[in-house]
């Protein structure tokens, strides 16, 4: 089965991108390709999440995300995976803990918007995450000022480091956390379900 997982030599800087994607769009596509340039990263694999079953609104079957992923991003330095589901974790801290464990000497960093910064202490063991990986935080449309001001963002503020110093951030010995502005698309899956949903009901 490990020869199924994404590909990673030691030394290697990879972004890890979770979500259900569902679906994936471009803004997705936006934020992986101002990570890879922002933080120096060698590879950026999308952790596209099995369903919760806790939740009453489940996604789209694995394998249609997936499958919709990989038609999108087209960087062959992206790889678009489900191996959450291989390696049987829910929780991003027994996922990252996993990872670490399969791909030993790789350096992971955590990537994701700031509006997730804004609720990231609210996460099952938000602290252990960044004990474990430096986190890329990319600041979206209205989100950086209650980002900034966010209870993580203060329980961390003295392992922030500048924005010009990104490029380490893959070096840099967790917890050490980015927040960096990018041109981003105010696209969600949320609205582009919606909007699908809107569109497949009957005319009548």
């Amino acid at each position: 089965m490990r020869h199924h997982f994404p590909f990673a030599l030691p030394g290697m800087r990879v972004g890890l991108l979770g979500g259900s994607f569902d679906p994936p769009h471009e803004g997705h596509v936006m934020i992986t390709e101002e990570a890879l340039r922002r933080f120096d990263l060698d590879r950026v694999w999308w952790l596209v999440s099995p369903g919760n079953p806790l939740k009453a609104r489940q996604p789209a079957p694995l394998a249609e995300r997936i499958a919709n992923g990989r038609a999108l991003m087209q960087d062959p330095r992206v790889t678009v995976t489900g191996i959450e589901a291989q390696i049987a974790t829910r929780m991003t801290a027994d996922t990252i803990a996993r990872l670490q464990e399969l791909y030993p000497g790789v350096h992971f960093v955590w990537l994701m918007g700031a509006d997730n910064l804004v609720q990231f202490n609210q996460w099952d063991r938000w602290r252990e995450i960044a004990g474990r990986v430096p986190i890329g935080v990319m600041a979206r449309p209205g989100s950086r000022l209650a980002a900034r001001h966010s209870v993580a963002a203060q329980v961390l503020k003295r392992w922030r480091l500048p924005e010009h110093r990104a490029r380490e951030l893959a070096f840099s010995d967790p917890p050490a956390w980015v927040m960096i502005n990018v041109p981003m698309s105010s696209l969600s899956s949320t609205a582009l379900r919606a909007r699908r949903t809107r569109k497949a009901k009957p005319v009548r």
